[in-house]
């Protein structure tokens, strides 16, 4: 039996953010109907390219483990529908322009009315509160106004955001995880909860050890390219045929890199003996190590960081992480059966369960896949189902 399994998860979001946190929650056991606009979708199906024989790479990796249901919200009889399931649910997961769902309906202050024990999590680009809850969330916009394209990239060079939607993905995991917190809390009290979660919030607790410091010394960071504002060095090099990372995190893993590395002069210079000193020094630290690895083959400088016990590695690409041992062993990407596509395969759960691990039972829906399985289960009969069908309910 799987951690979640016989909780009922009601997915109205679109996109990303909203699909990553529902899908989690499937991974783990939970039963989540997705509902979809008739004709249309999820605008991630869309979201091309790439694509995968016809089907969006984007929505794919989102939204398995899931059935597919279209329901026109605006309609009579759709909202009846929407109604019905929320009786039975468990959870509810949206993401609509503030206010949005009120006007429908489907506020979480008419649906606890319905289901008093339901857990409806909102999740928008700045949250349900505050004046700026009516603007609309993108992950390129949070990147920015959340502070993260300010330190990412190299000085004195236009801003650049992170290479994944790491604000959406984020979010999507605080909002599985306020789930899961609001489901344990339940058990307690009977009682559901509205979860206000924002993708702006998410990067202002990301920022971390950068808004302490800020907030100890006044002094924002800012871009440092691959390098660390406390520790030196703890960047990316150029050897002579790649670039590496070398990540010294302390003062006994310099003494042992220079001993591997034979910089007997490096670690003799008082410059350099305290992080606190190569943090200082850095301008005078980094050209030299610089010129020096750019010398070396990069296989040379990690074989005598790992018999040192040095933090050293390559800076792979998307298809050397897919193909590497490591990834392979840990059965981090995995195959999933689809009718459309033959040999799909997406990254799997990325946490190992000893007792109940995660499955996949559901391939990425067609859309509307499993719209007269999920009816006929409310109680709609075969005639119903064809009515609603004719006036697009459906």
């Amino acid at each position: 039996m799987q951690p979640l399994e016989g909780i009922k998860i009601l997915d109205l979001s679109r996109t990303l953010a909203g699909p990553f946190c529902a899908m989690l929650l499937g991974d783990v056991g939970a039963d989540v109907i997705k509902i979809e606009q008739p004709e249309t979708g999820d605008e991630a199906r869309r979201f091309t390219p790439p694509a995968w024989d016809g089907e969006s790479c984007y929505y794919l990796t989102a939204n398995r483990n899931k059935k597919s249901i279209t329901v026109d919200l605006k309609s009579e009889e759709g909202k009846e529908i929407i109604y019905k399931l929320v009786k039975e649910s468990d959870v509810l997961v949206e993401n609509f322009r503030t206010g949005a769902l009120d006007k429908m309906g489907f506020g979480y202050e008419e649906l606890k009315k319905i289901n008093p024990g339901l857990i409806y999590c909102s999740i928008s680009g700045f949250g349900r509160t505050g004046p700026e809850k009516h603007r609309a969330g993108y992950d390129l916009l949070l990147q920015g106004f959340g502070g993260l394209m300010s330190i990412t990239g190299e000085p004195d060079r236009p801003p650049v955001k992170a290479g994944m939607s790491i604000v959406d993905l984020t979010t999507g995991m605080f909002a599985a995880y306020g789930i899961l917190s609001a489901l344990f809390s339940r058990q307690k009290t009977s009682k559901g909860q509205h979860l206000d979660v924002s993708l702006l919030d998410g990067q202002v607790m990301l920022l971390n050890h950068m808004a302490t410091g800020y907030l100890a010394t006044g002094k924002p960071a800012g871009k440092m390219g691959s390098a660390h504002p406390t520790l030196v060095p703890y960047q990316a090099f150029q050897t002579k045929d790649s670039y590496i990372i070398l990540a010294v995190g302390n003062d006994g893993q310099w003494v042992k890199c220079c001993k591997a590395m034979d910089w007997t002069d490096l670690l003799e210079d008082d410059r350099f003996k305290t992080n606190q000193n190569r943090v200082a020094n850095r301008d005078e630290l980094i050209p030299i190590l610089t010129s020096r690895l750019v010398l070396m083959e990069s296989k040379d400088v990690f074989e005598k960081t790992e018999r040192a016990g040095v933090p050293c590695g390559p800076i792979h690409t998307i298809d050397q992480v897919i193909n590497h041992p490591q990834i392979i062993e840990r059965e981090m990407i995995i195959n999933v059966e689809h009718p459309h596509i033959k040999n799909l395969k997406m990254p799997g759960f990325p946490v190992k369960f000893s007792d109940t691990p995660s499955t996949v039972r559901q391939y990425p829906p067609l859309l509307g896949e499993h719209t007269d399985e999920v009816l006929s289960q409310l109680g709609y009969t075969e005639m119903e189902i064809e009515k609603l069908k004719d006036g697009k309910v459906v």
